[in-house]
């Protein structure tokens, strides 16, 4: 059977030929209706769970995204069965699966690009007992530890060993068996992992300490439907009793948490009028509430946000007079992909607020563009900065800057959309990975933004 070919999304070709520029003319309100994407973060996560049966898993509403098509290429290359129904459907049945290519030039590239490569060993460990992953890559936010997921593996009964000159581990196991199983942090990759290789080990595996994130119970909810048999999905507890084998499925992301607190964040700052659709707000925990203690403005009509123009919104203080404190938590703490979101969104607010980056030490550095925008921030240390919002008495002022990871670039580009004058922003490569035709979307809200190559 010939399979038809859909062609590669604009900001796909973009990506593949140049990290690409932003041009950006500031100062405009937008209006409309926007969808969010699919979730990134559990779209890593399910294609990697398609690995743990012969059958054919069905994926829906899966952006259309550079990290997303690299794990699409990587298990292509593992010789899974790709059926690209449209950028935003697939079918994987990874029946006939060639490990030798973990170990090729191509795999080992690929793999160390993308982070989500590690949820990967799982998989590959419960059906061949054998799996490599090359030190893998991402965002340069700070310390990122695979310790979870190898102790986590280790205690299964994997057994593990780095190659320190071609920097690659290798993993094997003679059978993965169910045991008690602590995690050391509250990793969402590193309990998607785990849970990965819980559902098809001997015996019963005890997660304590478990992510709990909506894209984890996602995951949860689509290996039962496989077969698998995991109780306490939501909670920080889960208990797996371990099967002979899963079922194909399908499956269907749930929008983009990430996406939704960008596009209110990008409607408050240039007081606009932008409705959200389909947000799936029974799955956005305290996120809508953060964006409200800042004094954001929205109407919620079912599953559809409507950010309300405001031409000046305050931000809270502490029931006791204290300045607002915003830190990032594990779920369902507030998430700290929007942390950079929030602080920028922050600029023109009436009031001051101190946020606390406590996960990661880097994520914050951007700052320094904001400030040469003429935004009144205090990069206090790596972890914390305070925000004098300047309540729309000046605005920001176009500049050219570069984007530093996927949540820093669209900051930037929410920044920059606000500003006065023309802001020119590279590497957009990085706002490329994560946000599915961004500039093409918001142009359709009125938004006036070029991509150059």
């Amino acid at each position: 059977m010939t399979l038809p070919v859909f062609p590669p999304s604009d900001s796909t070709l973009a990506a593949m030929n140049t990290n690409g520029t932003f041009i950006v003319e500031g100062g405009h309100r937008l209006s409309g209706e926007i969808i969010p994407q699919g979730a990134k973060n559990e779209a890593l996560q399910i294609l990697s769970a398609t690995l743990l049966t012969e059958e054919p898993v069905r994926v829906e509403n899966l952006p259309d995204i550079e990290d997303v098509n690299k794990l699409l290429d990587l298990l292509e290359g593992l010789g899974a069965d790709i059926e690209r129904h449209d950028r935003q459907t697939v079918t994987i049945t990874a029946k006939h699966i060639d490990l030798d290519y973990v170990l090729s030039a191509d795999y080992v590239r690929d793999a160390q690009r993308i982070r989500g490569s590690v949820m990967l060993i799982a998989p590959l460990l419960n059906r061949y007992g054998r799996a490599s992953l090359p030190k893998p890559g991402g965002d340069k936010i700070g310390r990122r530890r695979l310790d979870t997921h190898l102790l986590g593996l280790q205690t299964l009964g994997a057994d593990f060993e780095y190659d320190d000159e071609k920097k690659i581990y290798a993993f094997k196991t003679d059978g993965l068996k169910g045991t008690f199983l602590h995690m050391e942090e509250i990793s969402v990759t590193g309990t998607a992992n785990v849970l990965m290789a819980a559902v098809l080990a001997e015996g019963e595996t005890t997660i304590y300490n478990a992510a709990c994130e909506p894209y984890l119970q996602q995951l949860s909810h689509m290996l039962n439907r496989m077969g698998a048999k995991i109780e306490g999905i939501g909670s920080n507890l889960l208990r797996v009793q371990g099967v002979k084998s899963l079922k194909g499925t399908t499956h269907r992301m749930l929008p983009d948490m990430i996406e939704i607190g960008s596009f209110i964040g990008l409607a408050a700052i240039t007081k606009s009028d932008i409705t959200i659709k389909d947000v799936r707000l029974d799955m956005l925990g305290i996120i809508p509430r953060t964006f409200e203690r800042l004094g954001i403005k929205m109407e919620y009509n079912g599953d559809d946000i409507r950010v309300v123009p405001q031409e000046h919104y305050e931000i809270q203080n502490f029931l006791d007079g204290g300045i607002l404190t915003i830190y990032d938590a594990p779920w369902p703490g507030f998430t700290p992909d929007l942390m950079s979101i929030a602080l920028v969104t922050a600029i023109q607010a009436r009031g001051s607020v101190l946020f606390h980056q406590k996960m990661f030490e880097s994520r914050l550095f951007f700052v320094d563009k904001l400030i040469d925008m003429g935004a009144q921030v205090i990069l206090c240390d790596p972890h914390r900065a305070t925000v004098i919002g300047m309540d729309n008495r000046q605005p920001l002022r176009g500049i050219r800057m570069t984007s530093p990871d996927i949540r820093a670039g669209v900051s930037l580009l929410i920044a920059a959309l606000s500003a006065e004058g023309t802001s020119q922003i590279d590497n957009i490569y990085q706002i490329d990975r994560g946000y599915q035709n961004i500039d093409t979307r918001l142009r359709a809200l009125g938004a006036r933004i070029e991509r150059q190559d």
